[in-house]
C-alpha cells in the first residue's frame, strides 16, 4: 500500500474530503511533494509556522536538545533548562503581573488549564465566551466554543457557559458576580478575522474589574507576532488576567501555555495539590524550539515587517470577485460572494501551487496567514497565482 492508501485505511479521518496533499519536504514558505509538486504555504499549517518551515536555527536548537535529553519526568518536578529559559523569555515579552507560565502541549490544553485556574481562583461557577468563538476541540474548550453546529452532537457539555457578541458593548452587562472568567479571542480567527475596537476592549477590561471576573485572552492564533505585535492585546492597551498561547509558539513543534500571575497560579499547589498536571507539557525539545522562535522573531525583526507585508498582499489581491479583505497584520480573510464561489478558487490555487483555506465559521472567506518570513517576491508570486485561480474559475 502506498502512503495515500495507508492514510485512508488506517488514520482516523475528520472529513470525507481531506486535502490529500502528500508532502515529502518543507522549507521556508514552501512545501514539496514526492512527485515534484511545489506549493507556497499561505496558511502556515493554520497559524503554526510563523518563522517558516524548518528554520535553520530551530533545527539546530532541536538537535542540541536531542544531544542532552528528551522527556524526563512529568511537568513541574525536575528543573529542566529549556523550560526555565522559555518561561523567562515569555515573561520578558509581557507586562506585569503576567509572570508565571504553565507549559502544556497544545492550545486546547492551555484553554482547559486556564478555565480550571479561573474557577479555582475565583470560586465562581460561570464562564462567558463569544458567539462564533473557537477555542479548541477538547471537552471544556468545545463547551465554551461559540458555534452550536460543532457542539450539538456532544451535549451535555460543561454547564454554566453562555455566549456574548464579540465587540458588542450591550452584552458586557451580562458579566456579573457569578462570572469566573470571560474568555475572548483577541482577534476572532475561525469567525473570519473579526477585530473589535479599542473602546470595546477597554470596556471589557473595566467591566471584568468591576465585578471581579477574570479576563482570559486566547491568542492561540494571534500571538507570536502574527498581528504585527508580539501579542495582539498590545494593540488595545489592556492586559489580561490569563493569557493563552500555542500554534506559532513552537516553531513547528507542539507546545502551548497559559500564563498568569504567580499569585493566581499558586492555587494549583494546594486543595488539592497537583491541581493541574500534564505528562508531556513543556517537552524539552518543544521548549527549546519555542525559546529559539522567540529569539528568531526578535533577531530577524520579523514582527516589524508584518504590516508592510500585509499591505502588499492587499494591494495585489484586487479583483471584482473579491468583496473585501479583513486583517490584523498577517491574519487575513479575503471575502468572496459565497462558499460556492470560493471553494473552486481554493482548489484551483492548490493545483497552481498555492495553499489557502477557509474558516470554520466563515466559509465565504479565504484564509491567508503565511509564515512571517515570507518575502515580497514570494508574496508577488503567491498573489499572482491566486488571481490566476480566480480568473480560471468561471462560477
Amino acid at each position: 500500500m502506498n502512503n495515500r492508501q495507508l492514510f485512508l485505511s488506517h488514520l482516523a479521518q475528520t472529513t470525507d474530503f481531506p486535502l490529500m496533499i502528500e508532502i515529502e519536504k518543507a522549507e521556508g514558505v514552501r512545501l514539496f511533494g514526492p512527485n515534484g509538486e511545489k506549493y507556497i504555504d499561505l496558511i502556515s499549517g493554520i497559524g503554526v509556522s510563523n518563522v517558516g518551515h524548518r528554520h535553520p536555527k530551530i533545527l539546530t536548537a532541536i538537535q542540541n536538545q536531542l544531544d542532552h535529553y528528551l522527556h524526563l519526568m512529568v511537568y513541574g518536578e525536575y528543573v529542566q533548562s529549556p523550560q526555565a529559559k522559555l518561561a523567562k523569555a515569555l515573561v520578558d515579552t509581557l507586562p506585569a503581573p503576567l509572570d508565571n507560565v504553565y507549559l502544556v502541549n497544545s492550545g486546547s490544553e492551555a484553554i482547559e488549564g486556564a478555565l480550571k485556574l479561573a474557577k479555582r481562583f475565583t470560586g465562581r461557577p460561570e464562564v462567558i465566551s463569544c458567539i462564533n468563538a473557537y477555542h479548541g476541540s477538547s471537552h471544556g474548550a468545545l463547551s465554551i466554543g461559540g458555534n452550536e453546529v460543532f457542539k450539538r452532537a456532544y451535549r451535555p457539555l460543561v454547564p454554566g457557559v453562555s455566549n456574548i457578541v464579540y465587540g458588542g458593548f450591550a452584552d458586557l452587562r451580562r458579566i456579573n458576580s457569578q462570572t469566573a472568567a470571560v474568555v475572548v479571542e483577541t482577534i476572532q480567527g475561525e469567525a473570519g478575522i473579526r477585530v473589535a475596537c479599542t473602546d470595546y476592549f477597554q470596556a471589557l477590561r473595566k467591566r471584568c474589574d468591576e465585578v471581579g471576573a477574570l479576563l482570559i485572552l486566547d491568542e492561540i492564533q494571534a500571538g507570536f507576532g502574527r498581528t504585527g505585535k508580539f501579542w495582539a492585546f498590545e494593540h488595545f492597551g489592556i492586559t489580561p488576567d490569563i493569557l493563552v498561547c500555542a500554534k506559532g509558539m513552537g516553531g513547528g513543534m507542539p507546545i502551548g501555555a497559559f500564563i498568569s500571575s504567580k499569585e493566581m497560579m499558586s492555587v494549583f499547589k494546594n486543595n488539592p495539590l497537583l491541581g493541574h498536571i500534564t505528562t508531556f507539557g513543556g517537552h524539552p525539545v518543544s521548549s527549546a524550539a519555542s525559546l529559539t522562535t522567540i529569539e528568531i522573531l526578535k533577531e530577524e525583526s520579523l514582527i516589524g515587517k508584518v504590516d508592510q507585508k500585509a499591505e502588499l498582499i492587499k494591494k495585489k489581491l484586487v479583483h471584482p470577485k473579491i468583496k473585501s479583505i479583513r486583517n490584523k497584520g498577517l491574519m487575513m480573510a479575503v471575502e468572496f460572494e459565497s462558499f460556492e464561489v470560493l471553494k473552486p478558487i481554493i482548489d484551483r490555487a492548490i493545483e497552481l501551487g498555492v495553499i489557502t483555506d477557509w474558516f470554520l465559521f466563515c466559509d465565504d472567506a479565504m484564509r491567508i496567514a503565511p509564515p512571517l518570513t515570507i518575502t515580497e517576491d514570494e508574496i508577488e508570486e503567491a498573489t499572482s497565482i491566486i488571481i490566476q485561480a480566480i480568473e480560471d474559475t468561471k462560477n
